[in-house]
């Protein structure tokens, strides 16, 4: 069984993205990027051009333990207009496996309906696009297997936060700790 499935999109958020796969796969979890294209290339919302590890053809969704929606422009849209990305969303949620998204990546679990009487978070406007109400002004909402944050500059705390559901509380204070997050408060 794999930890993570991350989707990517045209026009992802490079922070978002391949931030949380670092994080995650420094505490030993795996994790796939899989591109919704029909080829293994991709290129983020600023030129960075990464090779996923599969193509959408080649996963199988009952392999994975949780699924990650990254933000970006154009790259959540691209996201929410393919049907299979919305069906995967919709088969983890049953399966209460863990759902997540960041920055505009909550639009793709809104066109799931995922998000209905959901509490959730994401990038500051993005909410005026979305049918769900229920916005909570704070970095990570976890709402049952929903877990959503607002932007990159919180990925890291995502990614952490991910690995202490995936693994654990300790795996998660030594992947910090590796990370110098302790360190972050002699500098804010």
């Amino acid at each position: 069984m794999k930890d993570l499935l991350v989707f990517l999109a045209e026009g992802f958020e490079e922070i978002e993205a391949l931030t949380i796969v670092d994080v995650l796969r420094r505490a030993d979890l795996k994790v796939d990027t899989v591109s919704i294209k029909d080829r293994p290339e991709v290129k983020g919302a600023h030129d960075i051009k990464v090779f996923a590890d599969k193509i959408f053809d080649e996963i199988n969704i009952e392999d994975y333990r949780a699924m990650y929606i990254p933000g970006g422009q154009p790259g959540a849209t691209n996201l929410m207009n393919d049907k299979r990305v919305l069906e995967c969303a919709n088969v983890f949620n049953d399966e209460e496996k863990n759902v997540i998204a960041i920055c505009a990546g909550p639009q793709v679990l809104d066109a799931a309906g995922l998000l209905k009487d959901k509490k959730f978070t994401c990038y500051p406007g993005v909410e005026n696009k979305l049918k769900a109400e229920n916005i909570v002004d704070e970095a990570i909402v976890e709402d049952n297997n929903i877990i959503t944050s607002m932007g990159p500059a919180l990925a890291i705390l995502l990614g952490v936060k991910l690995v202490e559901i995936l693994a654990s509380k300790e795996k998660a204070e030594e992947v910090a700790e590796g990370l110098l997050l302790p360190e972050l408060k002699k500098f804010i």
